[in-house]
């Protein structure tokens, strides 16, 4: 063979490796962006729903319309009971979510905290090196003791992703924005600004020209709550509301104007309309890895009406929220497709109720008074342990002691817990008292479901329960006095996820609470947070 035909032989061959190697690259190419664009969604969003109940969702269904609660039950998974393990508060519930962990491990056992020094509640985000924008709380994601969903998506896109939350709780609002979220958004009661903390450094400029052209505190006083339907939408109503449907208009409250509106369906209109508009303004779902929106809303009963039933106002409120979700759920459609988001909603334990029913019903009532209390605890150990201050307070169903006093006479300190559990157990109202030492030991499986709920750094020496119907008068701390009627409050609770390749199905067996954090981070194909111990639920 000449050498001029094998020169023109290797050119060729050249030329067809080259073509072959191009064809390839660009069929794996393809497949690449065919796999990114089925294997991570670009978009998630948390929502996390106060006393959402799956029993209102079903009986109101038929008066839904098809984008907001029935776009999740047409095409998506409805965990029927997610069992928090114990009656949690609204920010225990979230962090139990976000992290897939208990409070005994995330570190976050209630929304307020008993603070040691100051003897009063504080916010258990609270951190004084953290001022806020918009703001006098100082509030950090120090507490949170472990990572959430929103920390591993920015550890996966290596921070080149964005994780917002907006909630009208300030802790809330931290707790879904972990520890590397771009920033945390919460209503200010006291200016009715969206405010953040200083610890997140890249806070939105929709906080500023939020607060600046479109404030609440400029459209609250028009606001009038009425409501949505005709009276015919709202099953099982007393014969006196059909005839007299609620009004309540804001202003009309003066100085508690700002506690109705957080406890009214125009907080999620809120709410709704600052996430739309931080989606859409901040592009979210363009970026690389997923990025992520967190949102809370309430459905707890109106406690601002006339009477204590408020079923009307809340069927309302349902009818409202789903307006909203479909809003919400319209702008992911819009901005990334539903079809490349993953959409998830909790529900929080129901939440105690502040007001007795109508004394006319004559139900088995009584009160414990806190002040009592601890005057008649404090009394007890002066006679058996001689004079001082031996109790320093109480803070939700917990009562603290003087720990510095108990060492300064050399008391062992477990000794003086248990004389104290056994003598509040005496008295009228309480049906059990324990010391943390016996939580802390969970010989029982009562104790192991206490232990759980609690956080030791936060923990107070004496854990009470109170008998159902009772009312709890907090007035230990005059400036703070609180009010609650004690009810054996169920642990269970809805969640609902959509998400593409998920099919449709209800899981009516109880789930634990904690499985929903590494399922979701499953179905975004990254890593559960650092806490999560739970099976991800194969969907």
């Amino acid at each position: 063979m000449s050498i001029e035909k094998i020169k023109r032989k290797r050119t060729v061959n050249i030329s067809e490796r080259l073509l072959t190697a191009l064809v390839f690259s660009l069929i794996s190419a393809g497949a690449s962006v065919a796999q990114q664009a089925q294997g991570q969604p670009k978009l998630v969003i948390g929502i996390m729903v106060d006393d959402l109940q799956s029993e209102y969702v079903e009986m109101l269904r038929d008066h839904f319309g098809q984008d907001g609660f029935n776009r999740l039950l047409n095409g998506g998974v409805l965990i029927a009971n997610a069992d928090y393990g114990s009656s949690l508060d609204t920010e225990a519930a979230t962090a139990v979510i976000f992290t897939g962990a208990a409070p005994c491990i995330n570190g976050i056992p209630a929304g307020e905290v008993y603070d040691r020094t100051l003897m009063r509640g504080t916010n258990v985000m609270h951190d004084a090196s953290t001022p806020g924008t918009y703001t006098s709380q100082s509030l950090s994601p120090s507490a949170l003791a472990v990572t959430t969903i929103g920390d591993e998506a920015k550890i996966s896109s290596r921070g080149l992703n964005y994780v917002y939350s907006i909630s009208p709780s300030a802790a809330q609002a931290v707790i879904m924005s972990g520890h590397i979220g771009n920033a945390s958004m919460w209503l200010n009661d006291a200016n009715l600004c969206w405010a953040t903390s200083t610890y997140y450094k890249e806070p939105p400029t929709t906080i500023e020209m939020r607060n600046s052209f479109n404030s609440l505190r400029s459209r609250i006083d028009t606001m009038i709550w009425t409501p949505a339907k005709s009276v015919e939408a709202y099953p099982l109503l007393p014969a006196n509301s059909m005839k007299y449907p609620f009004k309540h208009v804001l202003k009309s409250f003066g100085s508690d104007r700002n506690r109705v509106f957080r406890n009214s369906p125009k907080a999620n209109d809120e709410v709704t309309s600052f996430a739309i508009e931080n989606i859409e303004k901040l592009k979210l779902g363009q970026h690389e890895g997923v990025d992520m929106i967190n949102v809370a809303y309430t459905l707890r009963p109106f406690a601002y009406g006339k009477s204590t039933d408020a079923r009307y106002e809340l069927m309302d409120s349902y009818y409202r929220l789903d307006q909203n979700l479909a809003q919400l759920f319209r702008a992911v459609d819009k901005a990334v497709g539903i079809d490349n988001a993953v959409i998830f909603v909790a529900a929080t334990p129901p939440a105690p109720r502040t007001r007795r029913e109508d004394q006319r019903w004559q139900l088995p009532y009584g009160e414990f008074s806190t002040e009592k209390a601890i005057s008649l605890l404090n009394l007890y150990l002066i006679a058996k342990y001689g004079n001082g201050e031996w109790v320093s307070g109480y803070h939700n169903g917990q009562f603290f002691l003087n720990t510095k006093e108990i060492e300064h006479k050399h008391i062992n300190i477990e000794d003086i817990r248990i004389d104290c559990a056994r003598f509040l157990e005496r008295m009228a109202g309480v049906t059990k008292a324990i010391s943390i030492d016996e939580v802390i030991d969970a010989k029982s499986a009562s104790n192991e479901q206490l232990r759980q709920s609690v956080s030791l750094a936060q923990a107070g020496d004496i854990l009470i329960q109170i008998m159902p119907g009772w009312q709890i008068v907090d007035d230990f701390n005059s400036a703070n006095r609180t009010e609650k009627v004690e009810r054996m409050a169920s642990t269970y609770a809805p969640v609902y996820i959509l998400a593409p390749g998920v099919a449709q199905r209800t899981i009516d067996t109880p789930v634990d609470a904690r499985s929903i954090a590494p399922t979701v981070t499953r179905l975004l194909r990254i890593r559960s947070p650092n806490g999560s111990s739970a099976p991800a639920l194969i969907l």
